[in-house]
C-alpha cells in the first residue's frame, strides 16, 4: 500500500509542528522517520494512523483519501513503545482482540492467532499473561496483535526503546524479517540511527518539523546533504573541525594543518570559513593528507579501538583502528586521512 502525505501540516493551537510536508512511502517498503526528540516524527506517525487530525493537506492510502477517515476505519496496525498489552488477558486473547472486535467466527480467530504467533515465534506463549513475559516476548505479542488484522500499513513508534542491547539486536532483525515476509508497507519512528540504517529501505531525517533528506541508508551515509545529516548517521559519530579556504586547500583554524579540498566538493573562494567533517574510519594509517595530534582517549571495543586525537587548537578527531600495542595515551601521532572521504560544509551546514 502506497502512502502519500501531500502538503501535510499539523499545529497544536498556535504551535506549528509540521508545515507543508510532502512524503511518499512506496508500496512494500520500510521507511524510517529519524530525528531528535521534538522534530515531529511521532506527530507524523499519529496523523497517518488517525490519532491526530491534520491541520491542512491530505493523506492518501493508495488512491483513497483518508484525511478525514476515523483511525478505526484506516486498517492500520500500530506498535507502541509501551507495547500497550491488556494485562488481564492471555497472549492469545491479546492477539485475538482486533479480530473479535470485528466479530469474526471463533474458529477463524483461533486459526489466525496461531498462524501469526508462528510468524513471530511465540506459539509456545499463548497461554501466558503479559506479566509472565520478557520485554522481547511482549514486543513480539504487540507485533502479532498489530499484524493479525492484516493491516494495509504497519506503524512502529520507537518499538525497541525499552529493550536491552541484545534484545534490540534480535528484534531489529525479527521485525525486518516479518516485514519482508509479509510485504507490508511499514513506517518506523526512531531516534536511533542504528535501527534506521539496519531495518529500513529508506530513511527520512527530520528536524524542526521538516524533512532534511530522504535516501537509502548507504546513500545518506556516503552523501549527506547537510552537517546535521552527517552528524546524525554513524557510530562512532563524525567529527567536525573549523577551517578556512586558502590557496586551493583547507587551513585548519589555529592549527598547522592543511587539508586538500575533496574532489566531490566545490572549491570555495579564499578566506571562506568552512566546516570539515571526518569520519572515524577515514582517519588512520592510510591517506594523502597528514593530521598531527595527541592521543587523548582510547576506548577498547574488542576487535578494534576508538582513539580520540586532540589537535593543537583543542578540536578532537576520532579514529577507529585495529587494536594497536604501539599507541598509548598522550602519544603524539601523525595519522593520515583520505581527502576523498572528507566532507566539506558551509558555515550554515549546507554541503559544498
Amino acid at each position: 500500500m502506497r502512502i502519500l502525505l501531500e502538503h501535510f501540516s499539523k499545529s497544536f493551537g498556535a504551535v506549528k509542528v509540521i508545515e507543508d510536508m510532502t512524503l511518499e512511502i512506496k508500496d512494500g517498503e520500510m521507511l524510517a522517520l529519524l530525528g531528535p526528540s521534538g522534530c515531529g516524527k511521532s506527530t507524523t506517525l499519529f496523523a497517518i494512523c488517525g490519532i491526530h487530525r491534520v491541520t491542512s493537506g491530505r493523506i492518501l492510502f493508495g488512491d483513497r483519501d483518508v484525511t478525514n477517515v476515523p483511525s478505526q476505519e484506516r486498517n492500520v496496525g500500530v506498535v507502541f513503545q509501551s507495547y500497550a498489552l491488556y494485562p488481564h488477558m492471555t497472549v492469545a486473547d491479546n492477539i485475538a482482540f482486533p479480530l473479535r472486535i470485528r466479530k469474526m467466527p471463533e474458529a477463524e480467530v483461533k486459526r489466525q492467532v496461531e498462524e501469526i504467533a508462528g510468524l513471530v515465534h511465540i506459539e509456545g506463549l499463548l497461554g501466558r499473561r503479559p506479566a509472565e513475559l520478557s520485554g522481547g516476548q511482549q514486543q513480539r505479542v504487540a507485533l502479532a496483535r498489530a499484524l493479525v488484522r492484516r493491516p494495509n500499513v504497519l506503524l512502529l513508534d520507537e518499538p525497541l526503546a525499552n529493550l536491552d542491547a541484545k534484545l534490540r539486536l534480535e528484534m531489529r532483525s525479527e521485525i525486518r524479517r516479518i516485514q519482508l515476509e509479509t510485504g507490508i508497507t511499514a513506517i518506523l519512528v526512531t531516534h536511533d540511527q542504528v535501527e534506521a540504517m539496519s531495518m529500513c529501505d529508506r530513511i527520512a531525517i527530520m528536524n524542526a518539523g521538516e524533512i532534511i533528506q530522504i535516501a537509502t541508508p548507504q546513500e545518506m551515509y556516503r552523501n549527506p546533504r547537510t552537517a546535521f545529516v552527517a552528524g546524525f548517521l554513524g557510530n562512532p559519530p563524525i567529527a567536525f573541525i573549523e577551517a578556512e579556504a586558502r590557496d586551493g586547500s583547507l587551513a585548519v583554524k589555529n592549527a598547522d594543518i592543511r587539508l586538500p579540498v575533496p574532489k566531490n566538493a566545490t572549491v570555495p573562494p579564499d578566506g571562506t570559513p568552512v566546516i570539515v567533517g571526518i569520519r572515524p574510519e577515514s582517519l588512520g594509517t592510510e591517506g594523502d593528507a597528514t593530521i598531527r595530534g595527541r592521543v587523548s582517549f582510547i576506548e577498547t571495543q574488542g576487535r578494534e579501538n576508538l582513539y580520540d586525537i586532540t589537535l593543537e587548537n583543542g578540536s578532537v578527531l576520532r579514529s577507529i583502528q585495529r587494536v594497536r600495542d604501539d599507541i598509548a595515551l598522550d602519544d603524539v601521532v601523525e595519522w593520515k586521512v583520505r581527502s576523498d572521504d572528507i566532507f566539506l560544509f558551509a558555515e550554515n551546514g549546507e554541503r559544498l
